[in-house]
């Protein structure tokens, strides 16, 4: 991955968000060999929720694919805490969780939010496997989470 990965986000008129606090028993991201993976992300802003509810009844799934670009963002500051960006070689796996309606069958249209986030940021290295899960509900009424698995070079030694 390029050096220049911070200059890629302001690019795209992005920074990476200060790591939200554990709503629970975990760390926000574990690095294992060559591997960081993100605890699931929800949309917080300030640390408080961005928004809440359903998607396909409180939430639109425009708004929803935003808020899963923003989980997205979130994951990759939680990755940043254990590996620095530059060394991310791969974004592995993806997985979007979506609190949906009865109903509601559009949960890829939502994470790709997320995907085509991670594309724009890491270029071809960002393209990834996923699985995007309909959930009656999330943590907090969360509309969406994320949780990215990312593949950093191992010369890094943090």
């Amino acid at each position: 991955m390029s050096a220049d990965i911070r200059g890629r986000l302001a690019g795209l008129g992005l920074r990476l968000p200060e790591v939200s606090a554990p709503k629970g028993a975990y760390v926000p991201a574990v690095r294992s060999g060559p591997f960081v993976f993100v605890s699931g992300q929800i949309p917080l802003t300030g640390g408080q929720m961005t928004a809440t509810g359903r998607v396909g009844a409180e939430v639109s799934p425009e708004r929803a694919r935003e808020l899963s670009r923003q989980c997205a963002l979130a994951a990759l500051a939680a990755a940043d805490s254990v590996a620095p960006l530059e060394t991310v070689v791969q974004v592995v796996k993806v997985v979007g969780y979506v609190s949906s309606a009865p109903g509601f069958i559009r949960q890829a249209e939502v994470v790709d939010g997320a995907s085509e986030l991670l594309v724009e940021v890491f270029g071809p290295s960002g393209r990834h496997a996923r699985s995007a899960v309909g959930m009656n509900i999330l943590p907090l009424d969360s509309p969406v989470e994320i949780e990215v698995v990312l593949r950093v070079s191992e010369d890094d030694a943090r």
